[in-house]
């Protein structure tokens, strides 16, 4: 998946109010200039929005945006971390497309945004004749507290625990129900769950994989042009 625009290199002043970030760009002159971005996360972002970080921004043709730029990326030690939440779901849809992921291959259907549970919409649901419906939630991973280990959540989702209590009642049903990781880093080589973090959730996670719920977990690469889903990875604790 290509960025939308050639990415601009920033240092981040602060992050504030969540969706909003102050960067500083440094103009032909030599001289800094400020601008405030969209920061497409909710999340806590811990490691990723310390003041000073070097930063890639992305800036929208659109003439009526009120905030024209957009955080994308954001340096840490040697790799790069993609901050946009909306991002996994895109890659993982490409991958669906092009049967990129042996685990999920092979179905004729993919529809996204489709109604289940009470209250939900599930990510993606896949469809074949000759298979069970799969119904897959897929979660954006920007955490590591731990060299090369990817955490999921980074602050309480008692949304997530939600899903999960719901994808296990699709496999009750007689379904498949996938929830997806998508690291969004380049650093990490393992994933867990960070029950320090949110412990209901991770109750809520280990007895949906008892009951049949599948967890999958798959890196990403990442440069200033293109992001893309590549292999796998081990879970830590699964």
């Amino acid at each position: 998946m290509l960025f939308p625009q050639s990415l601009r290199r920033g240092r981040l002043v602060r992050r504030y109010k969540r969706f909003l970030a102050d960067v500083e760009f440094n103009e032909p002159s030599g001289e800094g200039r400020q601008e405030t971005v969209h920061v497409a996360n909710p999340g806590a972002m811990f490691g990723l929005a310390e003041p000073g970080g070097v930063v890639w921004c992305s800036k929208s043709p659109s003439k009526t945006r009120k905030l024209p730029y957009s955080w994308e990326l954001v340096e840490v030690g040697a790799g790069l971390v993609d901050v946009n939440t909306n991002r996994p779901n895109r890659l993982v849809a490409e991958a669906l497309e092009a049967d990129a992921m042996p685990e999920l291959a092979g179905y004729t259907s993919v529809r996204a945004e489709v109604a289940y549970g009470q209250r939900s919409r599930v990510d993606f649901l896949l469809e074949a004749a000759d298979r069970p419906r799969c119904w897959v939630e897929v979660k954006g991973v920007t955490l590591s507290r731990t060299a090369g280990l990817a955490e999921w959540p980074d602050c309480v989702s008692a949304r997530g625990a939600r899903h999960m209590a719901e994808l296990e009642a699709r496999v009750a049903l007689g379904d498949r129900a996938v929830v997806l990781f998508v690291v969004q880093r380049t650093d990490c080589n393992r994933f867990d769950i960070a029950a320090d973090l949110d412990f209901a959730y991770a109750k809520a996670a280990q007895q949906a994989f008892s009951h049949g719920v599948e967890g999958l977990c798959y890196e990403t690469t990442i440069d200033l042009r293109a992001m893309r889903l590549t292999r796998r990875l081990p879970w830590q604790t699964l």
